[in-house]
Order: C-alpha cells, then structure tokens, then sequence
C-alpha cells in the first residue's frame, strides 16, 4: 500500500472489512426466511431444508445446495430468478423479524470511522443489494465506502480474493496483506483471511462459540466488539 507522508513520517493506512450477519448484525433469520417464502410462494416447495449450512458461505453457494436438494437444475437463468425473487423478498422480511446491531458494533464503526488512516469496507457472502438491503434496514451504510460480496463466487476464499485486488486498485498496487483485517463471526471468515494473507479479528456473535473459533487461529478472538480496541490491534498497539 502506497504509504502517506505527512509531516516527514510516514503513515501506511489500514484496511477493515466486515462481515454482516453475526459480525454487525443479527437480522431474526430474515436471509431464510426470505428464501423460504420464495420456495414456498414461488416453486411450491415446502419440505423442510435439512442439512445446509449457511453460516460463513456465500449466497451463490448456498443457492447451488438449495437448488440440488430440490432437484433443480442450477442454470444460470433459474439462478438469476432465484437472486431476483430473493431480494424482492428480502425488504418484507427484514421490516417483519425483529433484529439488531450487536453490541460494540457502532462505537467500534465510530472510532475507525474517524481515524484517517483507516477505511472501512464488507466482505461479505451476501449478495451485493441484499448486503446493501440490510446495513441500510439498520443504518450501517454510511460507515462503508467498498465491498466484495457472493454474487459471483462459491468459495469465500475467493471473496477476499477479491477483494485484496479491488483494495489494490483502490488504495495503490503495493498494499501488505498484513494491513488488511477482516472481522468476521465463523471459521470461513478466518481462513479467507489467511487465503490472503491478511490479519482476522474472530468475533463469537454469531453461531460459533469462542472455542469453536480458536482451532481457526484468527488472529484476536473475542466475544464480542465491546471487548476490543480495534484501533490498538490495527496499529500494533494492543498488548
């Protein structure tokens, strides 16, 4: 990353990306039951999904299992018609389940928010307007200037793939891995930082517990965003 000089010093800025669901936000399942109600609404499915996992992967992926567990063929036209009559949906769920912003979230936001060295960004497995959809549904959006979202990809890896070159283009070709971080809620958020060679903050908000994330060896693990100075990790400072 092309390093500022300010004063005679220089100054490397530094990358957050954040994840959404579990991370900022707990949205009362609204992303399922948004796909439920198309299931049921749109193909006239209603047996049960068993067996999917949906924490930490990316929407596309999810789509893929969901279409194969019902037998359906995953063109790329069904899929796209899928994507639509799910963010159509999404709105209406998101005004019906009761959610929130989870604890520390907005100080931590605040506080990076205003440091000039530091830009905030998601990386997400949500679709990029059903990720727009929820920071906006809880006021999120204005913290947020770039992202790498599921559209396209399967692999989260591939995400922050990604997005590492999206932040070169953006912030200079000679970025450091060692400056990006992504804070993220399940083991899929760590190792897609280290796919890349960056920093990641485990934060046990989500569904995974702080003993289920540590074998993931992020780099700082917590309960929560209360529990952290993130400006201090970012700079080197915390002990």
């Amino acid at each position: 990353m092309s390093p500022d000089f300010n004063n005679g010093l220089v100054r490397f800025v530094r990358i957050c990306l954040f994840d959404i669901d579990g991370t900022l936000l707990l949205s009362g399942r609204a992303g399922q039951r948004a796909i439920e109600t198309v299931l049921r609404d749109r193909y006239n499915l209603t047996k049960p999904v068993e067996g999917i996992n949906t924490a930490g992967r990316t929407d596309m992926a999810i789509l893929y299992d969901l279409l194969q567990y019902y037998e359906i063929e995953p063109t790329v036209e069904r899929i796209r018609e899928f994507q639509n009559f799910y963010l159509e949906q999404l709105p209406i769920e998101l005004e019906r389940c009761p959610g929130e912003v989870l604890p520390g979230v907005i100080d931590r936001l605040e506080e990076l928010q205003d440091h000039p060295d530091v830009h905030l960004g998601l990386l997400t497995g949500n679709l990029a307007r059903g990720a727009s959809l929820k920071i906006n549904h809880y006021r999120l959006q204005h913290f947020f200037t770039f992202g790498s979202y599921g559209d396209h990809h399967i692999n989260r890896d591939d995400v922050a793939r990604e997005a590492l070159v999206d932040i070169r283009q953006r912030f200079g070709g000679d970025v450091q891995s060692e400056n990006i971080w992504i804070i993220g809620d399940t083991p899929a958020d760590v190792q897609c930082a280290h796919a890349i060679s960056a920093r990641a903050v485990a934060v046990a908000t989500g569904i995974y517990s702080t003993e289920e994330l540590a074998p993931a060896e992020p780099d700082v693990l917590i309960n929560d965003l209360t529990e952290v100075n993130l400006l201090k990790v970012l700079f080197g400072e915390d002990d």
